[in-house]
């Protein structure tokens, strides 16, 4: 395929984990990739470099919240594509930061939609949900049919989000689908996120280091997928004839102990030597049990999970070791 004849992918937040390895998985299929940041200038786009496709990718700033930025975004590119990867990605800073959770996620997407609908050129969108909307599934899979009920501002904001885009799908005809994704996890993930915080912290003790690793309740069960796994899901959904809406995850819900069990065991640990609960660290709602099906995925994109929770935290162990 020519520069000429390329498709061109607007990833916006693509300086985040899952927009990191969706534009090295454009740029392999030939996709030209360009990425919003809200400050293009002073962003250091780590994790593109990481995966080696920093110089690849053009960028250029952007906010979801400054529709201005967008309009000016789409006229200058002239996606054929789009991904919504961009807003709050944490649950717990959203108790910090409710308002910010609202803006960068509900009013994002609502702006881009608009923009989306007033550019009149074939544009399709993939928007990024999250099970966090489905809230406690009570151990029963939830899938596309399962009614959200949503236990944090991020899971409000994201459920607002996902009816904005069904909505103008519906209304405008516009290609838009949303894809709520279940926990993914990588060597990209910062050590916010307790996933990378369990890895280091185990990687560190194996070294020498004396610290006691603190977290949260350990026993809220998971289903804990591959990032770059997940963002091929992505870009299957925008390739569909039909645009709709997917549940994305592995179908095995775990505890976070046991992801704690497993990354300790990897570098020849017992995770009860060096682990504490503490309550200061719970949420002030939580999520007891989060369990999902892919089935719609695997029947109409031909995609599932390959790696579960054991490849997961191995992978990420492997990765941390490498690094250090």
């Amino acid at each position: 395929m020519s520069d000429a004849d390329a498709k061109t992918a607007l990833i916006c937040g693509v300086s985040g984990q899952d927009g990191a390895y969706l534009a090295k998985l454009l740029l392999d299929r030939g996709y030209r990739v360009v990425g919003t940041s809200r400050d293009a200038a002073t962003a250091s786009f780590s994790n593109l470099s990481k995966l080696g496709v920093r110089e690849r990718v053009g960028v250029t700033s952007s906010s979801l919240i400054d529709f201005r930025s967008l309009i000016r975004v789409l006229l200058e590119f002239q996606p054929d594509e789009i991904y919504n990867l961009a807003g709050q990605t944490s649950v717990g800073l959203s108790f910090e930061q409710p308002v910010e959770a609202l803006d960068s996620l509900a009013y994002g997407t609502l702006n881009l939609l608009e923009a989306i609908r007033l550019f009149k050129r074939p544009v399709r969108l993939y928007n990024a949900c999250s099970s966090e909307c489905f809230g406690d599934t009570l151990g029963v899979p939830a899938d596309e049919t399962t009614p959200f009920r949503p236990r944090s501002p991020y899971a409000v904001a994201k459920v607002a989000a996902f009816w904005q885009v069904r909505c103008y799908r519906e209304a405008y005809g516009i290609h838009a689908s949303s894809g709520i994704l279940f926990s993914h996890e990588s060597p990209l993930r910062p050590e916010r996120f307790v996933t990378q915080k369990v890895v280091a912290a185990a990687c560190r003790i194996a070294s020498g280091s004396r610290e006691r690793l603190s977290l949260g309740d350990l026993s809220v069960e998971r289903d804990w997928g591959w990032a770059p796994e997940y963002v091929e899901s992505m870009w299957c959904m925008v390739q569909q004839d039909e645009p709709s809406d997917y549940v994305i995850c592995t179908g095995e819900t775990r505890p976070l102990s046991a992801f704690v069990d497993e990354a300790f065991s990897a570098v020849g640990l017992s995770w009860r030597d060096h682990v504490d609960e503490d309550r200061a660290l719970f949420r002030p709602v939580d999520i007891r049990n989060s369990s999902g099906s892919a089935t719609k995925a695997r029947e109409r994109l031909g995609w599932y999970a390959r790696y579960k929770m054991r490849e997961v935290v191995r992978g990420m162990i492997d990765a941390a070791r490498a690094a250090s």
